[in-house]
Parts: structure tokens; sequence; C-alpha cells
């Protein structure tokens, strides 16, 4: 019998993860510290991506030096599930003290069941793009890693493969169906050619440090289809290259039409009118200045390349338009520190991108100049990101301000300004648990958004701007925990309690739909039990 084809899609997802959980079970015991130069993190975000790794503990004196964790070619596996992942202020490891041969299993993920206290669903509030992370939805990664050592060449040879569940889950919503992505599936070489060189091809996650309360990768965060290189002048010293492509479901980059079939056969056939790639290309240098006690500076320089190649649309039956091609890039550093000691860093992140690159990798470029290019479209944003512990207590900060710009020379409401700082301290009671609060201040201006009069979806009352128009929300939270693997603000897994409030002005109500929620109220209250946990993960380049 024929299943039909949603049961059998639905089924075949389902057996995926089922045989990736069930497979690993076979693994064997947790590995030891992964070689030089390798990365250790949950994966992400995504399109919403996880949270980013922490600073490791200082290593012993007999340790090696100081290296970058976000580098394009290695992952750092982690040696025990309740140990804390390191951000990029960690050590690395001796090449010789790989993992040993066999299958390793990882996961991130974060479970919540939430409400808005009024018998709606807990929902995230944030306005600006990368707000607070108190009311994330649920989302599960589910990796699997074979690494082999080969005795003639003395290279290791590792195969990742991860797959990605996002909201809703069965229990929630009744619907037997799976939301499910692969956001790895590449293999990597490590020290055949030479020992500091380590290759790469398939699809992955390729992204740097992130600024964790965010939930945000500010520098580097791609999503490639591609081969990359990277190569360790020394156990301090990096450089990275990769190329990958891309094509997004949009018709700014393919375009189906119906045509009669060959040879005037019977019935009709779908031609590619439109069909091309986007290019996207990365360099990354990275450099580690050690200090004593196993503190450290941290120096990055990255650059990436985009480009897209002209083509045709149909816009009538018969009527063609010519499609010119496009490019753009980006430019950015990071500047970090660390003590080496409990988790605390900082780390300052500037990026500069142009033309098509100030768009976004998935995103279909809107609002295009005269000549239909990005020309003229630009994003500038500085960001902060840091952790501090002392005693009892830790505090984690993240903030940025953006700025973009797109390519039509006249203010519209896609023209975003936009900023948040968010602090949250934590006390902890002993090694088992402790309590977070937080606090956050968000404001976004756009442009233009309608003619002065009143219409439909304003807040009444309130007529739109002549000019842009500004909205902010302020929000506050708190967070009781448990946490099995001990005391420190990157100690997972959590088990917790969230309770937070956001109020929200009448310039942020207009940034919604008429009758939506948002524009109808300026007070909005989350309260949500769940757990966030990770080990074992991959994690960016």
């Amino acid at each position: 019998m024929r299943w039909p084809t949603a049961i059998r899609a639905r089924t075949s997802g389902a057996l995926t993860a089922i045989f990736l959980c069930g497979y690993a079970a076979s693994a064997q015991a947790q590995p030891d510290p992964p070689p030089e130069g390798t990365e250790l993190a949950p994966a992400p975000a995504a399109p919403e991506p996880a949270p980013a790794p922490p600073p490791a503990e200082p290593p012993k004196k007999a340790d090696a030096p100081v290296e970058a964790s976000a580098s394009p070619a290695h992952e750092r596996v982690l040696p025990e599930a309740t140990k804390k992942l390191p951000d990029a202020t960690a050590p690395t490891v001796k090449q010789d003290e790989g993992p040993p041969d066999g299958f390793t299993f990882g996961s991130y993920g974060r479970m919540i069941a939430a409400t808005d206290g009024r018998g709606g669903p807990g929902r995230d509030a944030d306005l600006v793009a990368h707000g607070s992370r108190l009311d994330e939805y649920n989302y599960v990664e589910l990796e699997l890693r074979r690494d082999d050592t080969w005795i003639k060449t003395g290279a290791r040879t590792r195969l990742v493969a991860t797959l990605a569940v996002a909201n809703p889950v069965f229990h929630y919503s009744g619907e037997f169906d799976i939301k499910l992505a692969v956001r790895n599936l590449y293999i990597e070489e490590r020290g055949l050619l030479h020992k500091g060189l380590s290759l790469w091809a398939g699809s992955r996650m390729y992204r740097g440090d992130d600024i964790y309360l965010l939930d945000w990768w500010p520098l580097d965060n791609l999503n490639t289809v591609g081969a990359g290189a990277r190569f360790n002048f020394s156990e301090r010293t990096m450089v990275a290259v990769h190329g990958g492509l891309s094509q997004p479901e949009s018709i700014f980059y393919k375009q189906d039409v119906d045509r009669p079939s060959a040879a005037n056969g019977w019935g009709a056939n779908t031609v590619n009118v439109l069909d091309r790639q986007k290019f996207i290309g990365s360099a990354k240098f990275s450099h580690i200045i050690p200090l004593q006690g196993g503190a450290g500076l941290k120096g990055v320089a990255y650059a990436e390349a985009h480009g897209l190649p002209s083509g045709q649309k149909e816009t009538d039956p018969g009527v063609f338009e010519d499609l010119p091609g496009d490019d753009g890039f980006v430019v950015g550093a990071q500047f970090g520190a660390f003590t080496g000691k409990r988790d605390t860093h900082l780390n300052l992140f500037i990026r500069y991108a142009t033309g098509l690159a100030a768009y976004g990798e998935f995103a279909s470029p809107f609002s295009l100049a005269l000549d239909r290019t990005t020309s003229g479209a630009h994003e500038f944003l500085v960001a902060l990101g840091g952790n501090w512990e002392a005693g009892p207590v830790g505090v984690m900060l993240g903030a940025y301000i953006r700025t973009f710009r797109n390519a039509n020379p006249d203010l519209d409401f896609g023209d975003i300004d936009e900023g948040i700082i968010a602090v949250r301290p934590h006390v902890f009671f002993g090694e088992i648990g402790g309590i977070a609060v937080e606090a956050s201040h968000q404001v976004q201006q756009r442009g233009v958004l309608l003619p002065p009069s009143f219409s439909p979806g304003q807040v009444p009352g309130l007529e739109a701007p002549e000019g842009p128009l500004t909205g902010s929300i302020t929000r506050f939270g708190i967070v009781p925990f448990f946490s099995p693997a001990g005391a420190g603000d990157y100690s997972r897994p959590h088990f917790r309690v969230i309770y937070s409030v956001t109020l929200r002005n009448d310039g942020a109500r207009q940034f919604y739909p008429q009758d939506d929620i948002f524009n109808l109220r300026s007070t909005e209250h989350f309260f949500g039990v769940g757990a966030e946990w990770w080990f074992n993960s991959s994690y960016g380049g």
C-alpha cells in the first residue's frame, strides 16, 4: 500500500530523529579533549540560533597557551556532559589529545511551557532584531559525530550530522508532524597535508563568538553549503577561508513557469526561467596574546564577499525583464579580553556591510536602487557582550546599536535604527542553583510608516508621523533555577522558572498590525517552566 505523501514525509522525519538518538545510545564513553584548534559550544540559532559557549576555566601550567575558540575549521568536543562550554577565551588542547575513534552524541536544546497569564500562549515580546532570550521558543539540536584516525597517514577524519527540531512539538499541537532541518552535514580532515591544516566540505553552521544574552553572533554567522580550510600557525594564531553557495526560495533568485512539453507532447512542464545562485566567501584571522594567570587578549579581523550573477525573469506571459548582477562585502573586527577564571570575558564587535551583503544571507533584497541593484544599501553595528563572576555572584551583559539603510535613497519603513542594552545578574545558592534577574531596554526607529492621518492598525488617537517612527520597550525578568552541574553563569543543564513583564509605549504598539495583541496592549506578561542544556555539541567554525 502506498502511503499519502504527507504521512510519508512526516514518518521519515520522525524516523530520522529516532535513528539519531538510538544510534547514539551505542556510542563510546565521553571523549577526551580534542585536537588543537578545535572549538566547543552549543550550536545554534537559526533560522533561530542556539546560545554561545562561555569561556573555559584557565589552563594548568602544563597546558598549552590559549587559542581562539571560534575558528572556521574545527570544533571542540566537550569531554563530559556536566562541564561548561568554552567561549572565545577557551584554551586549546594538544593536537595529539583528540577524542578516541568512534561515535559521539551531542545536543543543544531548550524546552518551555509558557502562558501570557490571560489564557494565551507565551510569546516573544522583543522589539529589536536581537533581543532578550527570556521568552524564546522550543528548539532542539541532535548531533551524531564519527571520528577516525588513519594509521597510514596520521590524519583524523570527522563526520558531523546535526538535525534540528523547532516548534511546535506534537505534544503541544496534536499534529503528528515535525519541523526538521539539517544544521550540519559535513566532513572534516585534519593533519593530512600538514599538522596545522584542516579541510572541510559539506553543509554547516559557520560562525564565531556570540553574545549569549542576545542569542546572537554579531560578527560572523553563516549557513553555508561549500568548503573551507583553516591553518594554525601556532597555538594562538590562525587563518581560515571558505566559499559557499545558496539559493533562497524567492523570485529574486528563482522563477518557475509552465511551458508546453517538448515536441508538442501532452501536458506542460516546469521550466526555470530564472535560476541563479548566491556566492558567499569569507576570510578570518585570529590571534591571542597570552597574559599572566591564564588571562589574554584576543583580536579578530573578518571579511565576506557576496556575489550574484545576472538573470532574466518573466513579468507577463512572453514578457521578460533583465536582472543585473549584484555584489557586496562585509568587513569587521572583534576585540576581546578574558581573565581565564570563571568564564569572565568581554568582547567588542564592529561590523560594516554594504550592497548585497547588507541584507543578510537568506533575505530577498527590497527597495532597490534605480539600476535595480542593492548599490547604496549598508548596515553598521557595534556590539558588546561579556560575563563576570566572583564568589556567589555573576553578571552577564549584552548590548548593540545598529543602523540599516536599503538601496532606495528615500526614507521608508525598511530603514531601521535600533539598539538594546540587557543585564542579567545571578546569585548562586551553593552549587545546586540560584536566581537570576534581567533588565533590558530596547529602542527602534523606522522610516516613514503611513501618511499623517489615522489608518487601520494604528493606535487610536495617535497619528502616523510625517517622519521616522520611534518605539521602545522595557523588560524585566526573574529566573529561579536549579543547576545540577554546579554554579556558573554558563553551567548547564538548567531547570528553571521564568517570569517576565514587558512595558510597551504607543510608538512600539504601532509596529504591529491591527488587532494584534501587541498592538492592543501596553503591558505583556510571560510565565514559563522549562529547561536548557548543551553537551558535546559542535559549534560554529
